[in-house]
Parts: structure tokens; sequence; C-alpha cells
């Protein structure tokens, strides 16, 4: 075991946006709790934690190899619609002290999957909207807004917020 120093640098920084992957066009990984390892001159490779992973379409295999600083990686083969990437994710379930940050969480070959980074206001264009609501609203107050059956509610009305709903692209309402 080798410990990251000053001639083989090891950082890991939680990402400062949502990161997800891309296989065969579908978002397999989509998370805003992406960390970031840069290594040494290595280019920077995002860890995403398994609950923010389809690992349905992930079949663990019999590959493993051993890094002296992080431990040892075990892996993942996709197969998703009918395309196949053969050990194309990796993880280590019980890396070295140094890199316990990374425990458990699943990395892509860029080669073989898509990883990018993408804006919260670009996903949800209501975010900024959703962040500022820190409280939830007050059950009672919810529920005096709230019409019984009987066409009478026991406060005003709220005033709606959207006109009429929005058609998406994919037939949904907004």
């Amino acid at each position: 075991m080798k410990t990251p120093g000053p001639d083989h640098p090891i950082t890991i920084e939680p990402a400062a946006n949502r990161w997800r992957a891309l296989f065969g066009g579908h978002v397999i990984a989509d998370s805003n709790d992406a960390l970031i390892l840069k290594e040494a001159s290595y280019q920077p490779v995002v860890y995403f934690p398994r609950d923010d992973v389809s690992m349905e379409y992930m079949s663990r295999t019999d590959r493993g190899t051993h890094c002296p600083y992080k431990g040892d990686a075990a892996y993942y083969t996709l197969l998703m619609d009918g395309q196949f990437a053969e050990n194309a994710v990796w993880t280590y379930e019980d890396p070295y002290p140094a890199m316990e940050a990374i425990a458990g969480r699943v990395a892509f070959y860029p080669d073989k999957v898509e990883v990018y980074e993408v804006s919260d206001a670009a996903v949800n264009p209501h975010h900024a909207d959703e962040v500022r609501e820190e409280r939830p609203a007050n059950v009672d107050e919810v529920v005096q807004h709230t019409d019984a059956g009987g066409g009478v509610a026991q406060r005003e009305r709220w005033e709606t917020t959207v006109e009429t709903p929005a058609i998406t692209d994919d037939g949904g309402l907004r």
C-alpha cells in the first residue's frame, strides 16, 4: 500500500454540479452527489454513488486489478438493449484508508460510457425555486385550502400558478 503524496498526488472532491453517465442512449447514472478523483497526471474520474446508478444493467465479472494507492478494483459489464460493454465499470469496495471516500462508488471507462456534467437548472428549470423553499408547507394550512368534496374549501383558494398545462415533447403534461 502506498500513500498519495507530492510524487503521486491524489485528491477527491465533491462535484460542483450534477453528473450523468450515458450508455446506449440511456442515462444509467444521474447524481448530484458525485466525487471527482484527480490522480497524478491521469484524467479526472467521476465516482457515482451506487444508489444513483442503474445497477440492474450491470453484471459483476471475474476481472480484478490492483492499484497500490487505492486497493483492489472489481469490474462490471454493461448489457442494455442488446448493447454490451465488457468491464466498462469499476469499483473499489474496500479501498485503502486514504481513499475511503470512493468505497462502494462506481466509475465508468469514458471510451465505453459517456460521462458528462449537467447543470441542475437545465435538468429542472424550477431548481432555484425549490432550493429557496427550504421549509415544508404547514400541513394544517394545506388542508384548509383543500376542497373536501363539497365544492367549498375552508379558506380562499390559492392563486393558480399555471394558466394551462403545457404538453411536453414526450406527450406528458407539465
